[in-house]
């Protein structure tokens, strides 16, 4: 594994009578994060003539200050962040700055190694992403479930003045898994811990993980959750903090996906929901297959929609999502990239819709420490006639594209 950081940047600026145009060119190579950045700018001078190169261990202060532009055209290759943020929910603070929110686990974070108990990475771009912190230490962490539950597969939403962070509480073949919920003012926190929210006795759903938290356009809040045992959905209180009905909330959750919990593990079912409304559409995105079988993982993503927040759901051939191997695909694997999937979505300042997953970077191990090394990724969907999103070609994007415009 590199330790070094190699940044050259090479400047051309070539004059015309008033005035001039400048492009540079900015690859950035570390370990675990590689990544090109090309800009054009214009500004106003009468000649110039400018070739540096430069090492540095700060690709983000260096990009920026390196050229003063007015317009920029930028460029990205993904992974945008290595070696490990898994099942990232994305959100943009009030500050301006993305915030994204990982699984827990084993990774390179700056300059140091080791288990975070709820990452999280920031950017000002979306494609440039730094360690910033973590919801939770060892000592903080949540131990109301079982006994080393990990905090997997967070959501982060904004409802009102707080920031709300809901995430799971699992191990491997956990019988009772739940979900809790945490605030704070801003997303770095401080967090609060409000405990937990449901758990799979409590709400009659087996594999009760993965919230997907959003308010409706009727102003209600709503959570969707399920991991290939029935994705469900109930509402919460307007503060997001507990479910709406209470304890009677297991006789009042719907069924929007999947087979009815009842029925064994199936991988053609659903997990890692996320559900965005667009167009009089609530689309719910949804993760198929095996996530952490390295290279062999099977992970795909898939999206149906519907009139209303807890279905009915169908896909673009009509079928709703009550059973395997439905949806309309979105997102599969490739050579270069396997296992994508565990989405976030979300809208630049253009107007278009960008998705966050994770994925197997083939090209390295398949493991970091003791995790599977899944890699931050962004690509942009692109939306047919009637409406459907899927990634272009539906494969992870391997080669240099436009960066989301922030």
């Amino acid at each position: 594994m590199k330790h070094l950081l190699l940044i050259a940047v090479s400047a051309f600026f070539m004059m015309v009578v008033g005035g001039c145009a400048a492009s540079t060119t900015t690859s950035t190579t570390t370990t675990g994060i590689t990544m090109t950045t090309t800009v054009t700018t214009t500004t106003t001078t009468t000649s110039a003539s400018i070739s540096t190169t430069e090492t540095t261990t700060d690709p983000i202060t260096t990009a920026t200050s390196s050229v003063t532009t007015a317009t920029e055209i930028l460029e990205y290759q993904n992974p945008v962040f290595e070696p490990v943020l898994a099942d990232p929910s994305i959100i943009k603070g009030d500050d301006g700055i993305y915030y994204a929110f990982g699984t827990q686990d084993y990774g390179e974070w700056g300059d140091t190694f080791g288990t975070k108990y709820g990452p999280i990475l920031q950017s000002e771009n979306l494609v440039d992403w730094t360690y910033a912190g973590s919801v939770f230490t060892l000592a903080t962490r949540p131990t109301w479930g079982t006994p080393n539950a990990g905090i997997w597969a967070p959501d982060i939403v904004k409802i009102g003045e707080n920031y709300l962070y809901y995430y799971s509480l699992s191990v491997w073949g956990d019988p009772n898994p739940g979900i809790g919920v945490a605030s704070a003012s801003h997303p770095l926190g401080p967090w609060t811990d409000h405990g937990k929210l449901l758990d799979s006795v409590s709400i009659g759903v087996n594999n009760s993980i993965d919230p997907s938290v959003f308010i409706g356009q009727d102003g209600e809040v709503y959570i969707a959750w399920g991991s290939f045992r029935g994705i469900y959905g109930t509402r919460l209180t307007s503060d997001g903090l507990a479910l709406l009905d209470g304890a009677n909330a297991i006789n009042t959750k719907v069924r929007i996906a999947g087979y009815d919990t009842s029925t064994n593990w199936n991988g053609s079912t659903y997990e890692g929901t996320y559900i965005i409304y667009k167009d009089g559409y609530y689309y719910m995105f949804v993760s198929s297959g095996t996530c952490c079988d390295g290279f062999s993982s099977s992970y795909n993503v898939k999206v149906a929609r519907s009139e209303n927040p807890l279905g009915p759901y169908y896909d673009s051939e009509g079928r709703d999502m009550l059973a395997g191997n439905r949806g309309h695909q979105v997102l599969i694997g490739s050579s270069y990239f396997a296992g994508p999937g565990h989405n976030s979505i979300i809208i630049d300042e253009a107007g278009d819709y960008w998705i966050v997953y994770h994925a197997y970077d083939t090209s390295e191990s398949p493991t970091f420490g003791n995790s599977p090394r899944r890699s931050l990724m962004i690509d942009k969907l692109v939306w047919d006639d009637l409406g459907w999103p899927t990634v272009r070609g539906t494969l992870p994007s391997n080669s240099l594209v436009d960066v989301p415009q922030t």
